[in-house]
Order: C-alpha cells, then structure tokens, then sequence
C-alpha cells in the first residue's frame, strides 16, 4: 500500500500573504508600482523603437505608392483645404504667406489627430499580443505614439520643400521648431495613453473620437487665423483665450512662428511657451499615470 497523502497544512489569509512574500511569490496580472513600471517601461524601450518602425513600414505595404503616402496623404488635405477654405470661404484673405501658412498647420495638426486615433486601438488593435505576453502595457500607446512622430519626421522634407517653393528660407528660428516638436510629442503621447485605457474600457468612445478632432481642428486655426478671424468680433474674452491656449493652437502657432518669415511673435498668445510646456507635462504625467492605474485589467474579459 502507498503512503497515505501527507495533510497540507492550513495557513491564515494574512500568513499566507507573508509565506508568498517571503519566497519572492507576487499576486499574477498584479499591478507593480508607478517607478517599477517606468523601469520595466524602460527596458522595453528597443521593443518600442522597433515595434513602432515596424508599424510605420507596414502601413501603406498593401498600396502601390507605398511610403509616399505618408507625405500625400497631408498634402492632399492641404490641397483641398486650400480650395475650399482659402479660395472658396476667402479665409486667405488678410493672412501672409498663406500656403506655408495653412500647409503648416495641417502638417502639426495631423500629428496630434493621429496620434489620438492611433491610441484608440493600442489595446484594441493588439488583443492577441496583450493577451499571450507579459510586458508593459504602455509600451503599445507609446510605441504608436512614435509611430506618429516618425512619419511626421518623414514628412516634414516635404514641408520644407513647399516652404522653399513659397520664399521661406532657413533661418536661425527655424531651430525653434525642435522643442516645439518635442513637447507636441509628450503631450500626444499622454493623450494617446489616456484614450487607450477609455477605448480598452469602451470601444464606443473610439466611433465618436473623429467627431471630437474634427472640432478640434475646427477650433485650432488650422485653416484659418484665429488672430485675425477674432479681431474685431464680439466674442467674449474667456471663449477667446480658450481658443488661443488650446494645445493644439499653440503647437501650430508656434511651428508657424519658428519657420515662417511674416508669421510674428505679435500673433502668439503671452507667455506661449510656458503654456505650451504646461499643456505637454500636465497631459505626459498625467495620461501615463491615468493608463498605469488600469495595467492589470488590460485584455482581460
């Protein structure tokens, strides 16, 4: 006959916590702590890089003119928007230099809207990769977040051939367009991050996002001046500073202001970069911090 079984002892819930922790054993899908995660964040940071490149070759893989479109694509909506509201609505009318102008724009204000758009499906988009492995979770907004970045950096030769074409030469100011950039990223990306956990949550959220950026883009001078399309008219102050200090605003402005020669510092709003810095640490911190407190429910049900 065989050894009876041997009885396993019962433990208390609290001294079976201690005994887990005692042997280094963790709670699994467990949330780790806010530095834990930016480490473990950080050391997937060659993953990221390449995930990202990867996602951006493959984007147009299937199209004839591949890559091309990354620089069609804004190009084409400038083309159309030039029509319809520069020839169409006279929005031109008053503004100096107003294709780098509105090319410009719609260059800065595609990196935002994407960015967004792409958060909306980092979880979504990539369930099964979520589902089998183990790794940050942040890792998948960040990486389409630099996605974005990427082919904005790709398509900003075109942007400077068009400046070229419309007498915009290079100038000193045009190394103001860096930092510009570089805190346009961060705030992107904080947002992209807060709009994966709500789109992970709900996927609804996802069907509405190109109701709210086309507001958005409406409300951000991206065709028109909202300098000069507000002088003059009786809208009350606060809506006016709203507009003004909305992100998007300033992030274009300020790409206007570093690569355009008649675009002044007059039509910045005060204190422009500090808000502009504000709009990307309050949005970075909190959108990474807003994802890392959802971590463990991502791909669950």
């Amino acid at each position: 006959m065989s050894a009876p079984d041997q009885a396993v002892p019962a433990y208390a819930p609290g001294e079976l916590a201690a005994l887990a922790a005692r042997h280094g054993l963790t709670v699994s899908g467990a949330r780790p702590s806010l530095p834990a995660y930016i480490r473990q964040l950080w050391g997937r940071r060659h993953f990221i890089a390449a995930f990202a490149t990867a996602k951006l070759t493959a984007q147009y893989s299937q199209a004839k003119l591949g890559q091309v479109w990354q620089i069609m694509t804004p190009l084409l909506n400038a083309t159309v928007y030039y029509f319809i509201f520069g020839v169409l609505l006279n929005t031109k009318n008053g503004v100096e230099d107003f294709v780098p102008f509105l090319v410009t724009g719609v260059f800065i204000w595609t990196f935002t809207s994407s960015s967004i758009t792409a958060g909306t499906r980092a979880i979504s988009g990539n369930i099964g990769l979520v589902r089998a492995l183990h790794f940050p979770r942040a890792s998948l907004p960040v990486a389409l977040a630099l996605q974005q970045l990427q082919q904005l950096l790709f398509s900003l030769g075109a942007l400077t051939l068009i400046l070229l074409a419309f007498g915009q030469y290079p100038r000193p100011s045009w190394l103001l367009a860096i930092p510009a950039l570089a805190l346009q990223a961060v705030f992107n990306t904080g947002v992209s991050m807060a709009v994966a956990r709500l789109t992970a949550k709900t996927p609804d959220i996802a069907q509405l996002t190109p109701f709210v950026l086309r507001t958005w883009m409406y409300s951000s001078g991206v065709m028109w001046s909202l300098d000069h399309l507000l002088k003059g008219e009786r809208v009350p102050h606060a809506v006016m500073v709203a507009l003004e200090y909305n992100p998007a605003a300033l992030y274009i402005n300020l790409m206007r202001y570093a690569l355009i020669d008649s675009y002044s510092a007059a039509q910045l709003p005060p204190h422009v970069w500090a808000a502009a810095a504000g709009w990307a640490l309050l949005c970075g911190v909190a959108g990474f911090v807003y994802f890392w407190k959802a971590e463990e429910t991502y791909g669950r049900g």
